[in-house]
């Protein structure tokens, strides 16, 4: 429909994704420069406090360690070689090979006051190894004590404290680098608050009266569509909507125009298939317990009573009760297998003392299907309809086989009789009427009766199908879906929900 289908120019999905993105990408970029001074500061941050690291390490341990180390290479305690043996001193050009490469590797990351104190500190590393060589050259050749104390006092000792100096300023510095950078970052943090506020004010602003325009063209519509909508729960039918909007909300109005027009048609077809099935088994109901089968059954039962024959009166009367006990079932519309076995079994047990002269029968219904489900009554009409219309129009001894079995998801019923069966027109009227709406037919009323309620219950691929021939006897086969009582029950609740 041309209506129903209309152009839609500004989807809701649109408007609100423009809503959402005119908030989020000022908020994105205010998030995105903070992200980034934060990041810097980071990055800064965490390579002072390394630098900073390193440089208390040396700090703490470096003039005193040289010291001793020397001082008891010079007094002999130690040589070069026996010192790594002491774990409490350290081998000189080591501590100072540890240091210069440390110190290097800082000195390429700083810059200013701290570059140039790990220049001289550099400087004075170089020194102090050359005075290291001298003092191991001299003990080598021996007899050279004194000059070596004076050595370490005048050379050494002072070295080692002017590195300890070099390394104090280096800390100096790049402490001070860490205030300039908080001050950087706190004017940063103060730059984006107020941006903040400021973007935050013109998105409240601008959001506001664009959500404003936004909602009132979606909840106006909306309201109307629900005030119909309500009007037609409460079984106004003839209610309408005149919404038109450039969105989806406007084809929505028109399929509820197009549902309230149609509601009402089906509403009607809905009670009318309702009084047609009510029908349909008030109609079985009463084929099924008419008076005259009561009839001649009690009378059966009188005439056997008087003739002697107490026990198949006996046995009469309990089928004839088990007969009405299972045409009523508690008022269940469906039973199992094995209940309607025995319901067709005690309608042929009567109606053998009725027809013992004619009537023969026999039922084999598979055991492993006896616990699914069936539609009650389905098998007794069509065992009825092959005993009046088959043999006892045959007017000599007939058989009625019944037969039921599994086939993959089906369960299938055969219900032969070996009766005066039809001729092919006779045939194709049968099938015709049992495929009609069983009030529009008499004829072959109780086969139709069946037939439409498995359609249905269980859909058009199931149902009733007949073969017959003159002299040759008719077999009815009947399809249903195999369904077990609780598959059953269960999928009545989802439908009633």
């Amino acid at each position: 429909m041309d209506k129903t289908n209309k152009s839609i120019n500004y989807s809701i999905k649109q408007k609100l994704l423009t809503l959402v993105w005119a908030a989020i990408i000022p908020l994105l970029m205010i998030t995105l420069f903070l992200i980034y001074s934060l990041l810097d500061y980071s990055k800064t941050y965490d390579a002072i406090v390394k630098n900073l690291t390193v440089a208390n390490d040396y700090n703490i341990s470096f003039e005193e360690s040289m010291d001793e180390s020397l001082y008891k290479l010079v007094v002999g305690y130690v040589d070069f070689e026996s010192i790594k043996k002491d774990e409490t001193l350290s081998n000189p050009y080591e501590l100072i090979d540890q240091l210069r490469n440390d110190i290097t590797g800082i000195r390429n990351n700083v810059d200013g006051n701290s570059k140039l104190w790990l220049s001289s500190l550099l400087r004075n590393i170089d020194t102090l190894e050359d005075r290291i060589h001298d003092i191991e050259n001299n003990l080598e050749k021996g007899d050279m004590y004194d000059e070596n104390i004076k050595m370490l006092n005048d050379d050494i000792y002072i070295l080692t404290d002017l590195i300890q100096d070099d390394i104090q300023y280096f800390i100096y510095y790049q402490t001070f680098n860490i205030e300039n950078i908080q001050s950087v970052l706190n004017f940063r943090v103060k730059v984006f608050t107020v941006c903040w506020l400021v973007l935050c004010v013109l998105i409240v602003a601008v959001i506001t009266a664009f959500a404003s325009h936004i909602v009132k063209n979606i909840t106006t519509p909306l309201d109307d569509l629900c005030d119909v909508t309500t009007r037609i729960a409460d079984g106004d039918f003839k209610a309408r909507t005149n919404v038109e909007t450039d969105d989806e909300i406007t084809t929505l109005a028109h399929s509820v125009n197009d549902m309230s027009k149609h509601l009402d048609v089906l509403v009607e077809h809905i009670k009318e298939d309702e009084r047609k099935m009510r029908y349909a088994e008030l109609r079985l109901l009463q084929e099924q317990i008419n008076p005259h089968f009561l009839y001649n059954t009690l009378d059966a039962i009188v005439w056997l009573v008087e003739s002697g024959k107490t026990e198949k009166a006996i046995n009469m009367v309990m089928s004839l009760s088990e007969f009405f006990r299972l045409v009523l079932s508690k008022g269940k519309e469906y039973i199992t297998i094995r209940e309607e076995e025995m319901h067709i079994r005690s309608y042929l047990e009567i109606q053998q003392v009725r027809y013992e002269d004619i009537l023969d029968y026999e039922i084999n219904i598979d055991e492993e299907i006896y616990d699914h489900s069936i539609l009650k009554m389905t098998l007794q009409p069509v065992v009825e309809n092959s005993l009046y219309h088959g043999i006892k129009c045959k007017r000599a001894r007939g058989l009625i086989s019944v037969r039921g079995y599994r086939e993959d998801d089906r369960i299938i019923f055969t219900i032969k009789d070996d009766g005066v069966g039809m001729d092919e027109e006779t045939l194709e009227k049968l099938k015709k009427d049992i495929n009609r709406p069983c009030k529009e037919t008499d004829a072959g009323f109780g086969l139709a009766n069946v037939n439409e309620r498995i359609h249905v219950n269980f859909g058009n691929e199931y149902g009733i199908s007949i073969e017959s021939g003159v002299n040759v006897g008719t077999c009815v086969t009947i399809v249903i879906p195999a369904v077990l009582p609780e598959a059953k029950e269960a999928e009545d609740e989802q439908t009633e929900k």
